[in-house]
């Protein structure tokens, strides 16, 4: 069994992670977006800094951060809407790192011409759309923005709807929408076009779970079609559930970067986790090395007179103990604690590994300091 840490709640409902490798099973061979150096400065204000990462093609990339860390300068930038100082971004490259047939933008500098700009699709994370008109009314005029007419329009309309589940609302006035209707028509307005690039930046803020559980599973639908998704986020178990790689960013900066397991594993130990059947009931201490063949006399000892600096003292977590691993084997913890509880005649009521989550490489990465910054 396995025991996660932490949670925000933010990320209550989401929708069953398919494991890892399996969606990578699913990746379009060559790279949709590269990004190279990126720079941008508010007079002495930095907001990025030497920004480099690459987005397989057919993937969710996430880009994460906390408030203030570039997240939303990064996609403008992609989307052509700010223009950076410095930088590159090159994109649709094939496996061997040349551009896709009818690929003709990958120079330096903006996010591209006209031709990249008609194959993404943009979420922003302001909802931009017209309260008075209804959600049919407002996807034609998004329509005819990207060149869409007539009888094409207007089946792409209803696919979309219907994709975001507002079928049998496309009649009523979107003042009359819940803050999650908005969000998912919004995300209805990106796709309008079919773009083989979505960026998606903070697409599930304040809405209620229903339609958090639907954004997300709506996001797999689109990487398993092979439409490569850029999700912006500070929802950790959002980003575990829907991305296979992701960028860290602060301050500017891209502080960490990879495949999401890699991540995990690089920055993060698994733990122990130990529950007694009496709360009041002193935990074990391990001492030493442990490892699976290790005899109980050494694997384990249980010292009322120990100190956390000799041994691998627990810390309290909701209503047990959390051991860390600190390169021991975590199976070996397991069984050293078993056995000691065993020869100790504590009741056991939960032992378990606990996987490390995103949530917490995040705040170990960037710290738990209060980020107000707009």
């Amino acid at each position: 069994m396995h025991h996660n840490e932490g949670g925000t709640g933010a990320g209550q409902n989401l929708p069953e992670s398919p494991a890892v490798s399996e969606r990578h099973g699913n990746v379009t061979a060559g790279i949709a977006v590269a990004v190279e150096g990126l720079a941008l400065s508010y007079g002495q204000r930095v907001a990025l800094h030497d920004v480099t990462f690459s987005v397989r093609a057919g993937t969710c990339f996430g880009l994460l951060g906390p408030n203030g860390a570039g997240k939303s300068t990064t996609l403008k930038i992609l989307c052509g809407l700010v223009q950076p100082d410095k930088g590159s971004v090159r994109w649709f490259e094939a496996a061997d790192g040349h551009p896709q047939p009818g690929e003709a933008d990958r120079g330096p500098g903006v996010a591209g011409s006209g031709l990249t700009h008609r194959r993404i699709g943009y979420v922003p994370q302001e909802v931009t759309l017209y309260d008075r008109l209804t959600a049919r009314d407002n996807l034609l005029m998004f329509g005819s923005l990207c060149g869409l007419r007539g009888r094409a329009l207007e089946a792409r309309i209803r696919e979309v709807l219907e994709l975001v589940g507002l079928g049998d609302r496309a009649q009523e006035p979107v003042v009359s929408y819940s803050g999650g209707m908005r969000r998912r028509l919004n995300i209805a307005a990106a796709l309008l076009h079919q773009p083989p690039l979505v960026l998606m930046d903070e697409p599930t803020v304040g809405v209620d779970p229903q339609s958090r559980h639907h954004i997300l599973s709506l996001v797999r639908r689109m990487t398993s079609s092979g439409v490569t998704v850029i999700y912006c986020t500070h929802y950790m178990e959002e980003a575990e559930a829907v991305c296979d790689d992701v960028a860290i960013l602060d301050h500017g900066r891209v502080i960490a970067a990879g495949p999401l397991p890699e991540l995990l594993a690089r920055h993060a130990e698994p733990k122990v986790y130990l529950e007694l059947e009496a709360p009041s009931v002193s935990p074990p201490v391990l001492f030493g090395p442990v490892s699976p063949h290790s005899d109980s006399s050494e694997a384990a000892t249980l010292s009322e007179t120990a100190t956390a600096a000799s041994a691998a003292a627990p810390v309290p977590s909701g209503a047990g103990w959390l051991y860390a691993v600190e390169g021991r084997d975590v199976l070996g913890v397991v069984e050293a604690l078993a056995r000691t509880c065993r020869a100790q005649g504590l009741a056991v009521r939960r032992l378990e590994t606990v996987r490390p989550t995103l949530e917490s490489v995040f705040l170990a990465l960037t710290g738990t300091s209060l980020r107000d910054e707009a």
